[in-house]
């Protein structure tokens, strides 16, 4: 069973790139210069934004659907992010190198299934996961946080 593994499109956040610190917190978006790697995981390019770069840490809407489990939760993208992650079959680091809550859903949007991996663990529970011929989509999220960490589709 292969999988598929997407960023966030960057084209939804270009209207936060150059703005000021000021406006961005009248939007509740908070700007960072990173200090530590790991720590500011990139939802676009799904790789940790090295220090010195800077992040945009907003409120984002990762589950857009008419259910209960609609959901919305805080995300980091690197300001100036343009590119985002589209992989086949391949798991980015920084989803490896956390604990992650892998959420299997259907395609109304409600959960079949859901269980917690880390590292070498979580590509085993994406193909159980999606054993499930219900299950139309998984999202990640990082277990202890409790942020998006990312869509993870059926090829």
């Amino acid at each position: 069973m292969t999988y598929r593994v997407k960023g966030l499109d960057p084209q939804q956040f270009q209207q936060y790139y150059g703005l000021s610190d000021l406006e961005l917190c009248e939007l509740g978006i908070v700007r960072y210069t990173v200090d530590a790697c790991p720590g500011f995981p990139d939802r676009i390019a799904m790789r940790e934004i090295a220090v010195g770069e800077k992040a945009l840490l907003l409120n984002f809407e990762h589950l857009s659907v008419a259910s209960p489990y609609r959901s919305r939760h805080a995300i980091f993208v690197q300001e100036g992010a343009v590119v985002a992650y589209d992989e086949i079959g391949h798991l980015p680091e920084v989803m490896k190198n956390r604990l992650l809550a892998l959420r299997g859903f259907d395609s109304k949007g409600f959960i079949l299934d859901a269980d917690i991996a880390e590292g070498q663990q979580v590509e085993p529970l994406i193909k159980r996961l999606f054993e499930n011929k219900a299950v139309a989509y998984i999202h990640a999220h990082n277990a202890r946080r409790g942020c998006y960490a990312g869509l993870i589709e059926r090829v």
